[in-house]
C-alpha cells in the first residue's frame, strides 16, 4: 500500500552519488529532498547523475 506521507527509497546510481558529493556538505540535506522530489515528479526509477545536474541548474548550484 501507498501512503503519501511515507517518502519512497529511490536507488541512486554511482555516478550520481557522485555528483551529489560535490554538492557542499550544508546544503545536501535540502539537496537531497530537492532531487528526490525532482525523481518523483520525472516518475524516474532511478537518480542519475544527470538528474543531480539539471537539479542543480535549476535551484541554483
Amino acid at each position: 500500500m501507498n501512503y503519501p506521507n511515507f517518502l519512497e527509497e529511490i536507488p541512486w546510481t554511482e555516478d550520481a552519488k557522485i555528483k551529489f558529493k560535490n554538492i557542499p556538505f550544508y546544503a545536501r540535506s535540502q539537496a537531497r529532498q530537492t532531487i528526490e522530489e525532482l525523481a518523483r515528479k520525472e516518475e524516474v526509477e532511478e537518480i542519475t547523475a544527470e538528474l543531480v545536474i539539471r537539479a542543480q541548474e535549476h535551484f541554483g548550484k
